[in-house]
């Protein structure tokens, strides 16, 4: 079967997407869609999970949405957060995202290279903060496996949670190939299209943890990255594409 059209279900890129580019060079529709949607905590919940903002030291940082939603948080309870907090934070994008909150310059911030494990030689530098983990509801098994292995004194907090987003819009079927990046996305296409059968439709899926979710729901995966061959997804939907061809 041709592909004609594939979802992505993720937010529309920029103009200067390779989706775009493949999209153009195939002579394919692409459309984007969300399909998960995130929520905050509010502060009661927060403190029913017995949190107390001011009894930590360091904060380690995973995502944007982990500072936006543990400054708004701070705010609501009418918490200052201190001048000599300690930041450690998953990437350098990360770090850069937090001067929407602080003053850069004038705060301890250090960052890893990507992957949350090559945080441990930070937190080897730094053993002796109180540290404070926000995160959503879904916890990728990587950051209590290094912050136990490192030895350091932490607490995760949930402050956000992860809810399918409603695409009873969407024509579900139009679609030839259908991508997704999470198992929550996976999770999502059953909670909108209960009666969803994949028949022809192709699913493609990043990450061991997404492929085990479309698997553990029923659904036959077509292609997958990141791979050796195809370290992005645009690169394996185009070698699906040609292969097809």
């Amino acid at each position: 079967m041709k592909i004609k059209s594939i979802l992505i279900s993720q937010p529309a890129p920029n103009e200067s997407s390779p989706y775009l580019d493949i999209a153009k060079k195939e002579k394919i529709k692409i459309d984007f869609r969300q399909f998960i949607q995130v929520q905050g905590v509010d502060n009661k919940e927060l403190r029913t999970q017995k949190i107390d903002l001011t009894q930590y030291t360091g904060i380690i940082f995973t995502s944007r949405n982990a500072i936006d939603h543990y400054f708004r948080l701070a705010e609501e309870l009418r918490f200052t957060v201190p001048d000599s907090m300690r930041y450690i934070c998953q990437s350098e994008a990360v770090a850069n995202y937090l001067q929407k909150h602080v003053v850069y310059r004038k705060r301890k911030i250090s960052f890893g290279e990507k992957t949350f494990s090559d945080l441990a030689p930070l937190l080897k530098k730094y053993p002796n903060e109180k540290y404070l983990v926000p995160t959503s509801d879904v916890m990728s098994p990587d950051i209590p496996a290094t912050l136990d292995k490192s030895g350091v004194d932490w607490t995760r907090a949930i402050m956000y949670k992860t809810v399918s987003a409603d695409l009873s819009d969407v024509k579900i079927n139009d679609y030839d190939m259908l991508v997704f990046f999470s198992p929550q996305g996976i999770k999502s296409l059953g909670v909108n299209f209960e009666d969803f059968q994949q028949k022809d439709i192709k699913i493609g899926v990043f990450g061991n943890t997404t492929k085990q979710a479309a698997e553990d729901a029923g659904l036959r995966v077509d292609l997958m990255a990141p791979t050796k061959e195809t370290p992005s997804m645009t690169m394996a939907i185009e070698k699906f594409i040609q292969e097809q061809k």
